[in-house]
């Protein structure tokens, strides 16, 4: 694809949503319910002009820092200021002028309903996070770009805005949330993005994102019609294909937390649909041996996580102590058994561990060669009454 189709891209993307900023287009729109209290406090203006696919607002928590993608016209940031609270902050990053103003014309009015102020709404392109445009447009407006030497200097100003004056900084966010915006973003900058989504999230944090995908690949004459395009049609993910971007970027805990089973469109026989993915960040890190094992309780005879570590169902495997805490925490919660050592290890004292192999944990190895406990036989074993069953 040449760079004068990708900038006809990009262009019928801001011109339609610039346009649906002012007049309500409803072929931008999936059916989606939210939950109906926490609309009553938008202004009428934005819910007209909202265009989505789907609703991953459930994932935000108390408390959390949330970065909205392609916030628009603020549905979603002030539906999340709701459920973070007063605790809570909201960063909405969009780089289309008019949806921004739509989104800031209503701060102090929600601010007022809801009773605090956390939202903020920042001019910035969702695969590149580190610039502020903002700022940008400030330098430029100083010295404007008029030949190739101004280009040249241009890169070199964009780079210091990203080192000094990030949008948003690295590992400051708890949840990523998107609405049918990624696919909207031109193919040279999928990688980029979800690593700028990798990047700002704290460890531990969450990305949870509902876009539309395809059941099939899209072929090339499709992605080069800009209506298509605009449209959350042609720049859609192959379904099996948007799971691997998470898992490029070094997501874990990957999930499709809902599939619309009916297609929203379908064109020359593709099927374009809405779905949320959830995955979560945190599996990086040494790997560190304190004699732990987990046990998979089923219901599958074994399963594998992002590591390439095996689980098989019933079986004490072993796990260094990264990966043990993250078989504890969301989304893994509930399938394994944990087993500390009886003699717990420090962290100063753990020896490296080999994660890249796959081995069972012996009972000795949690217990100690030199266990010798015995239950009194003649004790209760069952119950209070002392009938052993």
């Amino acid at each position: 694809m040449s760079t004068s189709n990708f900038t006809t891209s990009e262009s019928s993307v801001y011109d339609r949503y610039a346009s649906a900023a002012k007049q309500v287009e409803p072929a931008l729109c999936c059916p989606v319910e939210y939950s109906t209290d926490l609309l009553e406090v938008i202004p009428d203006e934005i819910l007209e002009r909202d265009y989505g696919c789907g609703d991953p607002t459930p994932f935000v928590e108390p408390g959390d820092t949330v970065l909205d993608l392609g916030s628009g016209g603020g549905k979603l940031c002030y539906i999340a200021a709701q459920l973070a609270g007063p605790e809570g902050q909201i960063i909405g990053v969009d780089c289309n002028r008019e949806m921004l103003g739509l989104a800031r014309k209503h701060q102090q009015t929600v601010a007022e309903r809801i009773g605090f102020h956390n939202v903020d709404f920042r001019y910035g392109m969702i695969q590149d996070l580190q610039l502020n445009l903002q700022l940008l447009e400030q330098e430029l407006s100083v010295s404007p770009v008029k030949d190739a030497s101004d280009f040249l200097r241009l890169r070199n100003i964009e780079e210091r805005l990203r080192k000094e004056t990030p949008l948003v900084e690295s590992d400051s966010v708890d949840c990523v949330l998107s609405n049918c915006v990624l696919n909207l973003v031109r193919q040279p900058d999928r990688k980029p993005l979800f690593s700028e989504i990798y990047r700002v999230l704290r460890r531990g944090g969450r990305a949870a994102i509902s876009d539309i995908v395809s059941d099939e690949t899209v072929p090339e004459e499709m992605k080069q019609d800009p209506k298509l395009w605009s449209g959350c049609i042609s720049g859609a993910f192959r379904e099996d294909e948007f799971l691997q971007q998470f898992e490029e970027a070094g997501f874990h805990g990957i999930e499709i937390v809902k599939r619309v089973s009916e297609p929203w469109q379908t064109i020359n026989g593709i099927e374009f649909r809405s779905i949320t993915v959830v995955a979560h960040k945190g599996k990086d890190g040494p790997c560190l041996e304190r004699n732990q094992a987990v046990v998979y309780k089923g219901p599958f005879k074994s399963v594998e996580d992002d590591d390439g570590h095996r689980y098989r169902r019933g079986i004490r495997m072993a796990v260094c102590d990264k990966t043990y805490r993250l078989l504890n925490r969301k989304p893994y919660t509930g399938l394994f058994e944990n087993i500390e050592p009886l003699v717990e290890i420090p962290l100063a004292d753990a020896l490296s561990y080999d994660c890249k192999r796959t081995k069972h944990r012996h009972p000795r190895e949690t217990k100690g060669e030199d266990y010798e406990a015995t239950i009194d036989a003649e004790g209760p074993c069952c119950g209070t009454d002392g009938d052993c069953c």
